[in-house]
């Protein structure tokens, strides 16, 4: 009875903390044409996300700073973006 409790568990963790559950990266030349722009739209939100969480995870921002950091790093990069790449005064 105790070695079906630890293979229940042992199943329900591994079920937890598989990395398929996450968020994929969108494709957009596997979306139908008329959901391109979005997808690609996405997408590049998608790699904005990821490069900063990467910049948070080298910076070792704190966990609670954490949501914080990746926000005003995006719409930082944003910004720039929708600017050129020129800083407003």
């Amino acid at each position: 009875m105790n070695s079906v409790r630890q293979l229940s568990a042992i199943a329900a963790f591994s079920l937890f903390l598989q990395p398929s559950f996450a968020q994929k990266r969108v494709d957009p030349n596997a979306v139908a044409p008329e959901f391109r722009a979005a997808a690609e739209k996405r997408r590049a939100e998608q790699l904005t996300l990821n490069d900063c969480s990467k910049k948070a995870n080298d910076a070792k921002i704190l966990k609670r700073d954490r949501a914080a950091f990746i926000f005003g790093c995006a719409e930082s990069k944003n910004q720039a973006a929708t600017n050129g790449g020129v800083k407003q005064p």
